[in-house]
């Protein structure tokens, strides 16, 4: 599959997909047909982990303005239909049963934070820039800048940064619960992290990811027996059966997602 604004590569289970849309990485329409797209290569056998980045200097800007301006002249139906293109996207990158990274260097804000919030983790530089400057153009973040934004940072933090535009950097943003890991070279920590995550049992991380969401979502009661049924489904896998070999052995497990 051939991208414009997208560069997409697998190899050896690690999905990398890095945002190529000069000058500053925003979200065109064809990005976001793209970004959709992409998320089929992610769903497949082949991938056990994914990891969305940019370049040094930007990771994403966000939505284009001039999609804006087109917008001006779309109907509230053709909005929100257009919107669902990249809501999809981001809502299937947070629901599909494997880890996805995102590795931020540089600018990234808007509805490009709002891709990163899609992830389950978020490795950025110390310098990263990080936030949501909507209110610049009389709106909000619109499509989890404020529905996911929260249950990372808090309503207080959330409304906060929302309220004000305020930008922050990736230690910043560490310390309020936004990234969970900065590294220097966030890609290559992203490559080694994923690398450690190929040796991991998939059907575990990717349960794991599944409950932790609904934990989030749902109260205690129901995600506790989502999480009960989880490790019964678990217990019969071969994954299992070779972790307890090989604890008993004195080995590195050999998982192969059965």
């Amino acid at each position: 599959m051939t991208f414009e604004t997208l560069e997409v590569s697998v190899d050896d289970g690690i999905a990398a997909v890095r945002i190529d849309n000069d000058p500053v990485n925003a979200i065109d329409q064809q990005m976001r047909h793209e970004l959709a797209d992409t998320v089929d290569i992610l769903r497949e056998d082949r991938v056990r982990v994914g990891i969305i980045t940019g370049r040094p200097d930007v990771f994403s800007v966000g939505a284009d303005v001039g999609l804006f301006e087109e917008a001006q002249e779309w109907t509230t139906d053709e909005f929100r239909s257009n919107s669902r293109i990249l809501g999809g996207a981001f809502d299937a990158i947070e629901r599909m049963e494997k880890p996805v990274l995102a590795a931020i260097d540089g600018t990234c804000v808007g509805g490009g934070l709002e891709l990163a919030l899609a992830c389950d983790v978020r490795i950025a530089s110390p310098d990263a820039t990080l936030g949501f400057p909507e209110h610049n153009i009389g709106l909000i973040p619109g499509l989890g800048g404020c529905s996911r934004f929260v249950h990372l940072v808090g309503p207080g933090t959330a409304k906060d940064l929302i309220f004000s535009g305020e930008l922050v950097d990736g230690e910043r943003g560490r310390e309020i619960g936004l990234i969970e890991r900065v590294a220097d070279d966030p890609e290559s920590a992203a490559q080694a992290y994923a690398d450690d995550l190929l040796e991991q049992p998939p059907q575990a991380l990717g349960l794991a990811k599944c409950v932790v969401n609904a934990a989030r979502d749902t109260d205690t009661q129901t995600a506790g027996v989502l999480e009960s049924l989880a490790q019964s489904t678990l217990l019969e896998t071969d994954d299992h059966r070779e972790g307890i070999k090989a604890f008993r052995e004195d080995r590195d497990p050999e998982f192969t997602g059965e």
